[in-house]
Order: structure tokens, then C-alpha cells, then sequence
């Protein structure tokens, strides 16, 4: 897609999300484009269409794909974002039977079509770009919308010696495995220090999933506004993240180094190329090895030192 100053550009997405606010709209905002978010219930006039850019973000619902194909002569371009390998039903067959589905009836069955409009597709990693060359995607980077910048220069708030220690871990539906992989870390970390509390995201499933453990708070699923809500409540230490080898993970993006940075705490990440382009470890966070010892040896030390997590987190901050 072309930069060029003034583009009427239409955003279809389910609502309101991070895909779009950490890729899509800051790298139009950026191209000088002219900006209208629809949901997928909402459609344009045909006046609107008229020499349009409209970027689809993850999924194709059908009542869109029917207006393209109605106005497809007066559409400037059509774009198609992804930040997960939904195309690959390999990528994607283990997960959750709801989110399969999801992806089957929105994003996978569509490839086709989109390719026969000559779609531009847009990717948010090296690795979907690498994947998916013929296509020739163009890689956008994640950034932190405006709306969240004033997190970045929040002052930090002391906590004493004796307040807990928040740990967390927000994840999704598609996180099923890692969260499985951190339970037991969870455990051991928690009967070894009572200061640490554990804050996750999750439904029924992951409610059960730590069941018992002691100082375990389970947040349910949220909507993109309402999280970013949560992040804005201080008093988080260090986050999570996670990333068993699969298919799936292979392809994710770096933002969560985006969320725990933003909620003004020290991460924790996965070793392997999704973190380790931007995560230098014991400088702006912690880049570990999928090893369960060492995570909770890790977590225990860095709970254990403060100045070393304000540290940390002061040249996290520094990198977005």
C-alpha cells in the first residue's frame, strides 16, 4: 500500500482491539490516512467505498466480503492484517474448538478470495512475512497507541517492604498450553514466598486450572477498553510470558512486552526470536529458557530485588 497524505481509509473490526490499535492504526496515522473504524455490523454508504483503501483487521465477515465484491471497482485497495497464522489451520487446529471455528468461518476460509482481489496483506511479524512471501506482506510494528502513552511516564509507586508482590499473566483463549506449562511454576513460587500473589486472566477453565492454590485471583476475559482500564490500576511488579514452541506461537508478535511494560512492571519472556528481538536480558527484562526451575528460581530472584526491577523496567520503557 502506498503512502500518500489524505487516503480515505476504512477499518473493518469486530470492535475495538489491540491489533488494531498496537499495528493498524498507528501505521495509517503515521501514512496521513484519513481514518473511519466500522464493526462488522456497521457498513459504509457507497459514497464512502468511493476510492477507498479498506483494511480488514484478522477477520472477513460475510455481509463485508458481499459489499466489496458489489463495489469492487470504486475501492482504491483492499488490505487484509494479521497477527496470528490465520490462514495455517495446522497453526491453529489444537486450540480451543470455539476460537477454531472462529478462525475457520472469519479468517481461514477467506484466503482465497482475498487473494483473487489482489489484496495487500500486512503482517506483524518477520516470521508471517518469511511465511507468506509470494504474497509479498508488508511487516508492520507494533507501537503504543497515544491513548496509553501517558502509562510510559506514570511515576512509580513504592510499595513497603511487607505489601505484596503481584505476579501475573495475561493471556487468552489461545494460551491454553502455556498456561498449563505455568502452573506448576505458579505453585512452587507461591509456597515459596507468601508475599507473592498471582493475578491471570481466564474463564472456567483456567479458574479450575489453579484451583487451590493459595493467593490466586482469576480475572474474567475482558474487552480490549476494559483491559486497558486494568492496566492503568498500578501496583503490578512482574508479568509473564510464556511461549511454548508450536505453530501457533511461532507466529505471534511481541506485544505482550508492550501490555506489562504499559502496566508498569518487569517481564519475564520466553527465550526464541518472538521476544528476543527486542527483550535484552537482565537490561529490560528477563529472557529465559522454557524450563520450569528456571523460571521460578528467576521469578523468586527478581521478586526478591527491587531497585534491579525499576531498573529494568526504566529501560523497558525507553524501547517503546
Amino acid at each position: 500500500m502506498k503512502q500518500r497524505e489524505n487516503i480515505k481509509h476504512i477499518v473493518v473490526e469486530e470492535g475495538a482491539n489491540p491489533s488494531s490499535d498496537y499495528f493498524v492504526l498507528p501505521f495509517l496515522i503515521e501514512a496521513g490516512a484519513d481514518v473511519v473504524r466500522f464493526t462488522f455490523a456497521q457498513l459504509p454508504s457507497a459514497d464512502l467505498l468511493d476510492g477507498a483503501t479498506v483494511t480488514f483487521v484478522r477477520y472477513v465477515p460475510r455481509n463485508w466480503r458481499l459489499l466489496i465484491e458489489r463495489h469492487c471497482g470504486v475501492i482504491r485497495q483492499l488490505n487484509f492484517f494479521m497477527d496470528d497464522d490465520l490462514f495455517s489451520w495446522p497453526a491453529f487446529a489444537r486450540m480451543p474448538l470455539r476460537y477454531q471455528w472462529k478462525l475457520l468461518r472469519l479468517s481461514w476460509r477467506h484466503r482465497s478470495w482475498l487473494r483473487s482481489v489482489d489484496a495487500q496483506l500486512l503482517v506483524s511479524t518477520p516470521y508471517l512475512q518469511a511465511r507468506y512471501a509470494q504474497w509479498q506482506p508488508q511487516l508492520l510494528a507494533p507501537q503504543v497507541p497515544a491513548a496509553l502513552v501517558p502509562l510510559l511516564e506514570r511515576e512509580d509507586v513504592q510499595s513497603a517492604e511487607s505489601a505484596p508482590i503481584t505476579l501475573f499473566y495475561h493471556g487468552s483463549a489461545s494460551h491454553g498450553a502455556d498456561l498449563q506449562w505455568l502452573r506448576p511454576v505458579i505453585e512452587r513460587v507461591l509456597e515459596a514466598n507468601e508475599r507473592i500473589v498471582f493475578e491471570v486472566i481466564g474463564d472456567r477453565r483456567v479458574n479450575r486450572l489453579f484451583k487451590g492454590l493459595p493467593r490466586v485471583h482469576v480475572l474474567h476475559p475482558m474487552k480490549w477498553g476494559t483491559y486497558q482500564s486494568l492496566l492503568q490500576r498500578p501496583g503490578r511488579a512482574i508479568g509473564l510470558a510464556p511461549l511454548l514452541d508450536s505453530p501457533f506461537n511461532r507466529a505471534r508478535a511481541h506485544t505482550k512486552f508492550l501490555d506489562v511494560t504499559l502496566a508498569g512492571a518487569v517481564g519475564i519472556y520466553a527465550a526464541g526470536p518472538v521476544y528476543g528481538a527486542v527483550v535484552r536480558h537482565r537490561e529490560n527484562g528477563l529472557l529465559l529458557p522454557m524450563e520450569q526451575s528456571v523460571w521460578v528460581e528467576s521469578i523468586l530472584q527478581l521478586a526478591a530485588d527491587a531497585p534491579l526491577r525499576a531498573q529494568m523496567l526504566s529501560e523497558a520503557r525507553a524501547c517503546l
